[in-house]
């Protein structure tokens, strides 16, 4: 018996031939068997081309979205020190010798030497130091009052929901 020391490949077996071996001819046509578009299979688990994305996205690809996370975010306020504050107190004042600061952080950076009323959403130890020092006060929200403002601002944008349904259902 002797045996065959060079074998043809399969692939110039199978030129012109309707399946080339795939057995039904339709399982080996068609984008129906292709798999998908551009970047299908590159999921978490699709680690052919893990490396590829890593060098295309970086490191956030994988993983949580942040948008997916939830919980209250935190009020980004701006910051002022007691020495802007001081700086430009005539700009701040209102008639009753009050600096209406919502939306900022006061932070005890320089010195202040009005008597004056501050109402602030944050304030810091040093800059509340100073300002009673020189006499006056900061006002800072308390919780109570936070979750009104909320709740309020919550009421309004429900208001707006109804009047919009209302106006949608008069135009139909």
């Amino acid at each position: 018996m002797s045996f065959r020391t060079k074998k043809r490949k399969k692939g110039t077996r199978f030129r012109g031939y309707r399946s080339h071996s795939r057995g039904f001819k339709k399982k080996a046509r068609g984008s129906g068997h292709r798999g998908g578009f551009g970047m299908a299979g590159t999921g978490k688990r699709g680690d052919a081309r893990k490396t590829l994305i890593l060098n295309l996205f970086g490191n956030d690809y994988f993983g949580k979205d942040k948008a997916l996370r939830r919980g209250n975010k935190p009020a980004k306020l701006q910051v002022i020190d007691v020495q802007q504050i001081q700086d430009n107190i005539f700009s701040f004042k209102n008639d009753k010798n009050e600096l209406n600061l919502k939306g900022y952080k006061i932070l005890g950076e320089g010195e202040i030497k009005e008597k004056v009323k501050i109402l602030a959403s944050a304030a810091s130890q040093s800059a509340i130091d100073k300002v009673k020092k020189a006499g006056g006060e900061i006002i800072l929200p308390t919780k109570k009052e936070e979750k009104a403002e909320s709740k309020e601002v919550k009421a309004d944008k429900k208001e707006v929901k109804a009047e919009s349904k209302e106006v949608k259902a008069v135009k139909k």
